[in-house]
């Protein structure tokens, strides 16, 4: 009978985080239609721009009234948002209304306060994307621990000492490919902090992130003041890798310049993302891997060697995030920074728990807070009537919203963050 309750209690919480969902989008659609749809803009027109590079031309401007178009979109999002409480009635599924009302309210939003602006459309997803990069390597690797049941904190070390030997190694060599090689190796070494202290001394996990974390940002910032900066032309330095254009499939309009003209580490990333997830769902490692996470005990009794496990993973999460860290350089800009990554670590953290400890609701998350960061810089850049320090606040508003549970409750892995004694208490 308590497991009929207890499923009971559990489709309650569902539907009631499913009617909050719907009654969220509603609200902000008639919002947006009474703010963005008759509020006068000031400007006549908005133009968006949808070549980017040397791709075929489907549209190359689209140029819209600003109030007119405002209008429209919010009443795309109205009319989405009733389809949604609709679904959400007959106890359909509400995902896609609910995508397209929240399309409709950005576009408004867009529209309304781009008015007399030139919106580089392509080119705003195409930085997203670009922004979104080091925050996915940093998700997969904060979810390969984590699905194992180690809590990894340590993202942003992890993603700082690889920025920095990836640049440091690529301007000694003057080539990019030895950087990117010895970027996995430096986050594995953080992550080899992470596990033994961790998994063999059983120290408090979130803590022990934190002074990871503070340890790289001192020790990298020591040796950029010491060493990168008074020697930069040798030191700091790095040659970064073109973009690599996939013949045909580069070509193709709006989705072209995004996906298939890029550096070879969004490649990877592309590559990196696939493996884990079918790795996780239909491998025997993947099922070992989601069994520590959720039941070490379990596991142990069918002989699966639990801490083994854990500290295997946590060195294979840091390889990943090395190679995140690498796109700070070799990948981007070149030399090293103090500081670079700015955070980027527990966005990614924010990233995996807004995607449900899944690989591609953590890339969709990420995806999402790369896309509200570029937002801020090309609305500031053309200059929109918002103050620069608000349009700084948004990703990380996004992220608040995000780890708050403001999306929904969402569940770690049950044993995350418990150390595991074999034969004692967890």
């Amino acid at each position: 009978m308590s497991q009929v309750l207890k499923i009971k209690k559990v489709r309650s919480n569902v539907e009631k985080r499913r009617l909050a969902g719907v009654s969220v989008t509603t609200l902000l659609s008639v919002l947006s239609l009474l703010f963005f749809g008759f509020l006068n803009p000031g400007k006549d027109k908005t133009t968006f721009g949808f070549v980017l590079n040397n791709e075929w031309v489907l549209i190359k401007e689209w140029v819209i009234s600003s109030q007119t178009g405002s209008r429209i979109f919010s009443l795309v999002a109205v009319a989405a948002s009733v389809a949604a409480a609709l679904a959400f009635r007959k106890g359909a599924r509400i995902v896609l209304p609910t995508g397209i009302a929240t399309f409709g309210i950005f576009m408004a939003f867009i529209t309304w306060v781009a008015s007399g602006k030139f919106i580089p459309f392509t080119g705003l997803l195409q930085g997203s994307l670009l922004l979104a990069v080091p925050l996915i390597f940093g998700s997969m690797s904060g979810l390969i621990c984590e699905r194992s049941g180690v809590i990894n904190i340590a993202i942003e070390g992890q993603l700082l000492a690889s920025a920095f030997v990836s640049g440091v190694v690529a301007s000694l060599t003057h080539q990019s490919a030895w950087g990117l090689l010895a970027a996995p190796f430096a986050g594995a070494s953080i992550s080899l902090l992470l596990a033994t202290f961790a998994i063999k001394f059983s120290v408090d996990q979130v803590i022990l992130g934190f002074v990871i974390n503070v340890f790289v940002i001192g020790f990298t910032s020591f040796l950029y003041k010491k060493l990168l900066v008074p020697y930069q032309a040798s030191w700091n330095t790095a040659p970064t890798f073109s973009q690599l254009e996939i013949p045909l499939l580069s070509k193709i309009p709006i989705i072209g310049p995004i996906f298939f003209s890029q550096s070879v580490v969004v490649y990877l990333m592309f590559i990196i993302v696939g493996v884990i997830t079918f790795a996780l769902f239909k491998t025997k490692w993947g099922l070992r891997t989601r069994a520590i996470g959720e039941h070490p005990t379990a596991a142990d009794t069918v002989g699966i060697d639990v801490n083994k496990l854990r500290f295997r993973n946590v060195v294979i999460a840091g390889l990943v995030a090395g190679i995140g860290g690498a796109y700070y350089t070799v990948g981007s800009v070149g030399a090293f920074g103090n500081e670079m990554t700015a955070g980027a670590g527990f966005i990614a953290l924010a990233a995996l728990i807004f995607g449900k400890w899944s690989p591609m609701g953590a890339v969709f998350a990420a995806l999402l807070f790369g896309f509200a960061d570029n937002l801020q810089s090309t609305l500031t850049i053309i200059g929109v009537g918002i103050p620069s320090e608000f349009m700084l606040m948004v990703p990380y508003i996004a992220t608040i919203i995000a780890v708050t549970g403001l999306v929904g409750r969402v569940r770690a892995p049950a044993a995350d963050g418990i150390p595991y004694r074999r034969g004692g208490a967890n």
